[in-house]
């Protein structure tokens, strides 16, 4: 009887550690923010006051509720460029309803939906008619805005502070703005829809793997259309909060705001090519780039320096981004060295 060869040895596949789990892009982001505060708080005198923090929580929260959204898209591949376009359509919509008297909860129904109609626009023509999502709302970029300056003629429409949608805009909780709270459970649901629901990783997964997601069952051109279609309801609701804050709606409102949010999810450890998303990073990035202009104002620093220093830190977050795990390859050799 001839005898059995030596079984192979079993080899075990060892369980990453935390670090290496860790989504390194977004680690160093949030380095960079305790930078920031360390920085600002030290050259500002008011910059760490209450006032203040309170304030650029307002700024930044109106920022942080499109790039919520933006982050399902992107994490699926896709971007667009309509949201700030969009932001600007509802806010005149919004006014102009106001002016001709209609309701308050009207107005707000109208303004969300109107943006989420626009969303569906880039989703089906991105999704089911396969159009890029670049080309696509990088065109209703254009349409939207001037649909909303031929409706004005460019004029800013005043909308009177007695009515319900305008005192949005200036309510206030436990000393912070009503537009943070908003901002607060907009990211509370989208982290859990994420992390912990299929919805979720189907995005994930449409980002990586689109091919085999559709395989296993998954119809992918409906989430990818859903995810647009996210971006232009939170651009909606931007829309009706900016008009709020302002008093009036403009369509000129949101110049270059697509590339404000998208800068903010892309600092924050999103991958640009789709596949890996971080609401964590996200409010990250939306801090940093509250931050800069936030500081340099009070610095006295002319405005027009703010987006030279935010397109540069810009840059460096997509460098981070693309080369995060050689950085943190070199990192983990040489704390291991000897």
């Amino acid at each position: 009887m001839a005898a059995q060869a030596p079984a192979a040895p079993t080899v075990l596949a060892e369980t990453p550690n935390r670090w290496e789990r860790a989504n390194k892009a977004t680690l160093a982001m949030a380095g960079v923010t305790v930078a920031l505060f360390l920085v600002f708080g030290i050259a500002a005198d008011n910059f760490l006051s209450f006032a203040n923090l309170s304030n650029l929580l307002t700024q930044v929260a109106i920022t942080l509720i499109v790039a919520v959204a933006m982050t399902f898209v992107i994490t699926t591949g896709q971007i667009d460029l309509s949201v700030g376009s969009t932001l600007a359509f509802v806010a005149t919509l919004t006014a102009e309803m106001l002016k001709a008297g209609w309701d308050s909860s009207v107005v707000i129904v109208a303004g969300l939906l109107a943006g989420l109609l626009w969303g569906a626009v880039n989703g089906w023509f991105a999704a089911y008619q396969k159009i890029p999502p670049f080309i696509v709302t990088l065109a209703t970029m254009s349409v939207i805005r001037g649909l909303a300056q031929l409706w004005t003629q460019g004029f800013s429409v005043p909308i009177d502070r007695r009515l319900f949608v305008a005192r949005i805009g200036e309510a206030k909780f436990l000393g912070f703005s009503a537009l943070a709270w908003i901002a607060v459970a907009v990211v509370v649901v989208a982290a859990v829809l994420l992390a912990k629901m299929r919805f979720g990783s189907y995005v994930n997964g449409i980002g990586s793997q689109e091919e085999s997601v559709r395989r296993a069952g998954v119809n992918t051109d409906r989430i990818k259309m859903i995810t647009l279609m996210l971006a232009g309801l939170a651009a909606g609701a931007a829309g009706l909060l900016t008009a709020a804050r302002l008093g009036s709606g403009s369509a000129n409102s949101g110049q270059g705001f697509e590339l404000t949010v998208i800068a903010a999810v892309v600092l924050g450890g999103t991958n640009l090519f789709g596949g890996r998303g971080t609401m964590v990073g996200t409010v990250i990035g939306a801090l940093i780039t509250g931050l800069i202009a936030n500081g340099l104002t009070l610095l006295g620093v002319s405005p027009f320096l703010t987006p030279i220093v935010t397109g540069g830190v810009l840059l460096a977050a997509i460098w981070i981004n693309l080369r995060g795990r050689s950085l943190a390859d070199v990192f983990t050799h040489l704390v291991r060295r000897p």
